[in-house]
Order: C-alpha cells, then structure tokens, then sequence
C-alpha cells in the first residue's frame, strides 16, 4: 500500500511544481494506466506513474527545444 501511494505522489509532485506541463503528465498517465491495465492486476497504478513522469519529461524537453529554437531566431 505504502508503494502505491508513493507511485500516485510523486506525479502529483511533478504536476505541482510545473503546472504548464500538467496536460503532458495527464496524457503519459492514462496511457500508461492502459498499458499497465493489460499487463497484469494491479500494474494499472505503476503504470500510471511512470507513464506521467515520461510524458512529463517528453514536454519539458520539447519546450525546452522550442525555447532554444525562439532565442536562437532572434
């Protein structure tokens, strides 16, 4: 029980500390409660978490690029 609640803390960690990439950790979660969902009892939860932390990382790095790309424009 103790792992579950850490697995459904540490994106809501993630999604506090950066609301603009809220959208990105919502869709990584529902993809990855899906695939966890197909894989086995109880891996819809750790599927979730890891799958907002990845789409959480994804967006951060493409804004990241896009930032990068609006400065070097300049």
């Amino acid at each position: 029980m103790r792992l579950a609640i850490t697995m459904l803390a540490v994106p809501m960690l993630l999604v506090g500390a950066s609301p603009a990439l809220a959208k990105g950790c919502i869709r990584g979660a529902a993809a990855g409660g899906v695939a966890g969902h197909f894989v086995g009892r109880g891996h819809a939860i750790a599927g979730a978490a890891v799958g907002c932390v990845v789409a959480h990382h994804h967006y951060a790095q493409q804004a990241k690029a896009q930032k990068a790309a609006r400065e070097a424009h300049r």
